[in-house]
């Protein structure tokens, strides 16, 4: 890819339809592991205009009223206006759970089982999984991606304060952004739909989108005279949700993870407990990814791990720095192992993962985020690394120094930290 070019992520509300369903999905898998720390859950959420299907294979100890469950997590969102189609008190549940798959459970359970190589914990499904840092912003996020959460974030904020009545939970952002030489120097387009009352007028709208939370958010020395704002671009957005749309569990792991930024497995997070790797070990990937940013061995890194269902040890582990790292990639591989191990019992235990923390990783991104229940977001193995690959703090900085007077001065460049996704 060019090092000059325009990338866009976007985010999505808590009354996305698909948010919807994710967050419902979520609650269930929290109010299992509030009663039963070892629940087996694996939650799908369906919703379409005044119908939920929650399904899915559940094994728990946990006594639960799902449809109470359900309700509570529409309510939550903001789905109790009276002209609601799609409401927390009306809305029609139908319970699909059913017990999880003994031939799955004695692969993932730490036990012998026949056809078993070993009484480990498995991982609960084949797969490969990526985690992606960089130092684009304070959060060692992707520009683009951040600033989309950011909006939305600040947007629902607004709406669940009161402070203007005519919003509504369905919303969407999307942020473009313009690099040169791999960083960000502009944003050139902003998109915000959000869905709003039957009384309001579009130039009201557009004023607010822009004046009270687009320039109160985005950072000002990104914003020109040439950025474009387009909102609620179809002119009108009264019917929204499950509504308007069709709503799954599953259905945003973009928007969830890095905005299309770095690559991606395929495998959703939502309503899944962590001894599934889609989960679990992209969390897992974040952690590490992160750290080696934080130790300042690479301005930019993605990690790749692949399981085979029941076993217990991953059968590839890939590091890439797209050439922005201080040492060669294959001796931050090697320092990675040694620092962290990848079994799914050791994820589980270094990231303290059996907590019902999983509704606070739902809306504007499972990574990026400040709270010291999101454990993956830590750099506490930062110096770890840096000593396992034989680098000092001081020798690191020296070499970062030396690249970076040497992209700026104009004798290189920086290879591309961008690669294309895989779904």
């Amino acid at each position: 890819m060019s090092k000059n070019y325009i990338f866009s992520s976007e985010s999505v509300g808590e009354g996305h339809p698909d948010k919807v369903c994710d967050t419902i999905s979520d609650a269930v898998l929290d109010a299992c592991l509030a009663q039963d720390p070892y629940s087996r859950v694996a939650c799908e959420t369906y919703a379409k205009s005044n119908l939920v299907v929650v399904g899915g294979e559940i094994t728990t100890k946990a006594k639960l009223d799902f449809n109470a469950i359900a309700r509570q997590a529409i309510r939550g969102i903001g789905y109790t206006h009276e002209d609601d189609v799609f409401h927390a008190e009306r809305v029609l549940i139908l319970n699909a759970i059913t017990s999880q798959s003994p031939d799955i459970a004695q692969g993932v359970d730490a036990r012998k089982a026949d056809g078993k190589e070993t009484a480990e914990q498995g991982a609960g499904d084949q797969g490969l999984m990526f985690g992606y840092a960089c130092n684009e912003t304070p959060e060692l996020m992707p520009a683009p991606i951040m600033y989309a959460h950011q909006l939305g974030r600040n947007l629902t904020k607004i709406r669940k304060a009161g402070k203007v009545k005519w919003l509504r939970p369905d919303a969407k952002s999307q942020v473009s952004v313009r690099y040169e030489n791999d960083q960000p120097v502009e944003i050139t387009n902003v998109v915000i739909s959000t869905q709003h009352s039957a009384d309001v007028e579009h130039e009201t709208i557009k004023d607010f989108c822009i004046e009270e939370v687009i320039k109160k958010t985005l950072p000002k020395a990104l914003l020109t005279k040439e950025t474009k704002y387009l909102i609620n671009p179809t002119g009108r957005f009264v019917v929204g949700g499950p509504q308007g749309d069709t709503g799954l569990t599953g259905r945003k792991i973009i928007v969830d993870s890095y905005g299309g930024m770095g690559r991606h497995g395929g495998g959703a997070f939502s309503g899944k407990d962590p001894s599934k790797v889609d989960r679990s070990a992209a969390y897992m990937g974040r952690y590490v990814a992160k750290n080696i940013v934080a130790a300042g061995l690479a301005t930019s890194a993605e990690i790749q791990f692949a399981y085979a269902i029941g076993y217990p040890d991953p059968v590839s582990v890939c590091v890439n720095t797209f050439g922005t790292g201080v040492v060669s990639d294959e001796d931050i591989e090697r320092a990675v192992c040694q620092v962290f191990s990848f079994k799914p019992a050791h994820i589980i235990k270094q990231l303290n993962l059996l907590r019902p923390i999983y509704s606070k990783t739902t809306n504007y991104g499972h990574f990026g985020k400040n709270d010291p229940d999101i454990t993956w977001e830590k750099t506490d193995k930062a110096e770890a690394l840096r000593k396992a690959a034989g680098k000092s703090a001081s020798a690191v900085a020296a070499t970062t120094l030396k690249k970076a007077a040497t992209l700026f001065n104009g004798r290189g460049s920086r290879p591309s930290a961008r690669p294309q996704v895989s779904a």
